[in-house]
C-alpha cells in the first residue's frame, strides 16, 4: 500500500501500516517530513516522522534510518521523546512518536531571551540524565539545541529527535554533505566541525553551548555565515560568561566553560557527571545569590528568623538523582476561593484607551468652570490663594491600587479575592497564587501583582514572602499600566533567595506602577501532594522618597 499524501484523513488507505493515520504535517526538514498523527489501535495522538522521498532511494540510508529507530525505541527515559514504532511504507521508512504538547526551549528563549539560573540548571541536568542513558546504548545525538529540547505545560523537559540524525549520515559529513548539515551549526562541537569520529562528548558540548545561551541571552559563537559560525570555535575561547552575567556563581560558569572545553577530554566524560556538577552547582548558585549585598543605595532587609516547613525539604534536589526525571501529569489544582469576599475589581486598567482620554478631558474641563466661577465670585481673590494651587504635592506616597495578574488566565487573575492581604497589616494572612506542579508555574511564565501608587515617584518596595526559594523581579510605567509584559521594557529590579524572608528593591526613577513578576515559588502545605508549588505572599509596602 503506497501513502498518498493528497488523501483524506479518514480514507482507511491513509493508515500507515494499516494503523496510523496522517493527520495533518506540522514540521519539514532537510532529511524529514513530521506529521500529527493518530494511532487507531491505542486511540491516542502521535507524532510520525518521514523519511524525505529522495531519500529512500538509497538503502544504506533507509536500512540505518530503521535500525536506529528501533535502537531509540529501547530508550526508557522520562527526559526522552519515546519511540513507539518503526514503519515501512513502499520503502519509505516512518518513525512513530510521541506526541508533546508544549514549546521547545527555542520558543521559549525567543520569547524571553535568556533563563534565570535555576530553571537552567534544572534543564541541563535533565538533558545530562537523558544523554547520559543515550550514550551508554551507544548513541550520540549530534544535534543538542534549543529546538530539540521541549518543555510541557506540566514543566518537564524533553530531549527530541534522538538519533535520526546519525541515522542518515555518517561521520566526515556533517558540514559537506548535499542538502544535509550534521547538525545545527551554532551548535556544533569542535570534532563535528572538523569531521572526526565522535561519542557523547560531543553532545556534551552541544550541552553546554545551550547552557550558556540560557543564560547569556545568546549563543558564544556566531559568524556572517553558518561556515563561520561553525569556525569560530576552532579559533577561539567563548566569551567569559561570569563578565556577561556578574549574578552567576563562580561554579557554576566553570561548568559551563568545562563543557565548551575544544579538547573533548577536557571535558566531563559521562552525562551523569554533567548531571552531577550541575546538582552541585545549583547549590552553589543558592549560596551564592544569598550572599549578594544588596543594590548602591538600598538598605538590607532585616533579618528574619528561619522557620522550616514540614515539606520544605523537596524543594532542594537530592544529589545523586535527576531533577526533572518524574513525569508530572496533574494540571494545574485551581487554589480554593473564599467565598465570603467578594471579588474586587479593578477597572482602571480594562478602560479603553479612548475613554480614559475623554475622562481626563472632563475632569479638566470641570475644574475649569469652577475655578472661573470662583473668581467671578469672589472680587477679594488673593495672589496667596493662586500660589496655593502651585504647590507641588508632597502628600506621602502610598500603594493607591492594587490587583493580581495570571498571563494566562482566562479573566488575567489569580486569587483576587484574596489580594486585599497584602496590605492589611497582618502578618497572618497571604496572599496566595494557585497550586502548581512546578515551582516555574509550568508554561506560564509568571504569576504577578500589578500595583499603582497615588502618584509618581522614587523609593523602595518590600515584599514579604512567606515560603522559599523565591524568585522575583518588577518592571516599572508611568502614564499607563501595559497589559503584556514584554511592553514593559527592561525589568527594574530583580531578587532570590532560597528561605522566607523580605524582597527589597529600589526604584531609582519616577514609578507610578509597578509589576511585581514571581518566576519561582516553593512548596506549600496548602497545595496537594501533586501540585505542590505555590507563591506565599505575606504583604507588600512601598516607602516613596
Amino acid at each position: 500500500m503506497r501513502l498518498e499524501p493528497n488523501q483524506f484523513p479518514d480514507d482507511p488507505r491513509r493508515l500507515l501500516g494499516g494503523r496510523y493515520r496522517l493527520d495533518r504535517q506540522i514540521a519539514r526538514g532537510g532529511m524529514a517530513e513530521v506529521w500529527l498523527g493518530f494511532d487507531t489501535f491505542l486511540n491516542r495522538q502521535i507524532a510520525v516522522k518521514l523519511l524525505k522521498p529522495q531519500l529512500v532511494s538509497d538503502p544504506v540510508v533507509a536500512e540505518r534510518f530503521r535500525r536506529e529507530a528501533i535502537v531509540c525505541a529501547g530508550l526508557n527515559h522520562p527526559n526522552i521523546v519515546a519511540v513507539y514504532d518503526t514503519v515501512e511504507d513502499d520503502g519509505r521508512q516512518a518513525v512513530v512518536m510521541q506526541y508533546i504538547q508544549g514549546k521547545s526551549l527555542r520558543e521559549l528563549l525567543d520569547r524571553r531571551k535568556r533563563l534565570g539560573p535555576l530553571l537552567t540548571i534544572h534543564m541541563g541536568a535533565a538533558m545530562a540524565a537523558a544523554l547520559d542513558v543515550a550514550h551508554r546504548a551507544g548513541l550520540v545525538h549530534r544535534d543538542v539545541k534549543p529546538g530539540n529540547i521541549l518543555l510541557t505545560p506540566d514543566g518537564k523537559f524533553l530531549l527530541a529527535d534522538f538519533g535520526i540524525a546519525k541515522a542518515l549520515v555518517t561521520s566526515g559529513e556533517d558540514l559537506t554533505h548535499d542538502n544535509i548539515m550534521m547538525g545545527t551549526a551554532k551548535y556544533l562541537s569542535p570534532e563535528q566541525v572538523r569531521g572526526k569520529p565522535l561519542d557523547g562528548r560531543a553532545d556534551l558540548y552541544g550541552l553546554g553551548l545551550v547552557l550558556y545561551e540560557c543564560l547569556a541571552g545568546k549563543v558564544p559563537f556566531l559568524g556572517e555565515t553558518d561556515a563561520d559560525t561553525a569556525l569560530a570555535r576552532l579559533q577561539r575561547e567563548p566569551t567569559d560568561l561570569a563578565h556577561l552575567r556578574p549574578s552567576l556563581a563562580p561554579q557554576l560558569v566553570r561548568v559551563i566553560h568545562k563543557l565548551l572545553a575544544r579538547n573533548p577530554d577536557h571535558r566531563y566524560a559521562t552525562g551523569e557527571e554533567t548531571r552531577i556538577a550541575l546538582v552541585q552547582a545549583l547549590s552553589a548558585q543558592n549560596d551564592h545569590t544569598t550572599s549578594m549585598t544588596p543594590p548602591s543605595g538600598a538598605t538590607p532587609p532585616k533579618p528574619m528568623r528561619r522557620v522550616m516547613t514540614s515539606d520544605e525539604s523537596s524543594v532542594a534536589p537530592i544529589p545523586g538523582q535527576p531533577i526533572l526525571e518524574t513525569a508530572l501529569n496533574a494540571t494545574p489544582q485551581r487554589a480554593v476561593r473564599d467565598p465570603r469576599v467578594q471579588k474586587a475589581s479593578w477597572r482602571f486598567f480594562s478602560l479603553p484607551p479612548s475613554t480614559k482620554i475623554l475622562s481626563l478631558i472632563a475632569i479638566l474641563l470641570g475644574a475649569a468652570v469652577l475655578f472661573t466661577a470662583t473668581r467671578s465670585n469672589s472680587s477679594e481673590q488673593t495672589d496667596s490663594s493662586v500660589a496655593q494651587g502651585a504647590i507641588v504635592d508632597q502628600s506621602p506616597v502610598t500603594i493607591s491600587r492594587m490587583v493580581s495578574f495570571d498571563p494566562n488566565g482566562d479573566d488575567a487573575q489569580e486569587n483576587e479575592a484574596q489580594i486585599w492581604a497584602l496590605r492589611d497589616g497582618n502578618s497572618k494572612t497571604a496572599w496566595t497564587t494557585d497550586c502548581y506542579a512546578n515551582q516555574f508555574f509550568g508554561t506560564k511564565e509568571y504569576v504577578g501583582v500589578l500595583m499603582e501608587f497615588s502618584r509618581a515617584a522614587t523609593g523602595t518596595l518590600q515584599v514579604g514572602m512567606k515560603n522559599g526559594p523565591w524568585s522575583l523581579e518588577i518592571y516599572t510605567a508611568n502614564g499607563a499600566a501595559p497589559s503584556r509584559l514584554e511592553q514593559w521594557g527592561p525589568r527594574a529590579g530583580a531578587d532570590y533567595n532560597t528561605r522566607r524572608g523580605v524582597a527589597q528593591f529600589v526604584i531609582p526613577s519616577q514609578a507610578q506602577f509597578v509589576l511585581l513578576v514571581l518566576r519561582e515559588v516553593g512548596t506549600s502545605v496548602q497545595c496537594s501532594a501533586k501540585n505542590p508549588y505555590q507563591g506565599v505572599i505575606q504583604d507588600i509596602s512601598f516607602n516613596g522618597a
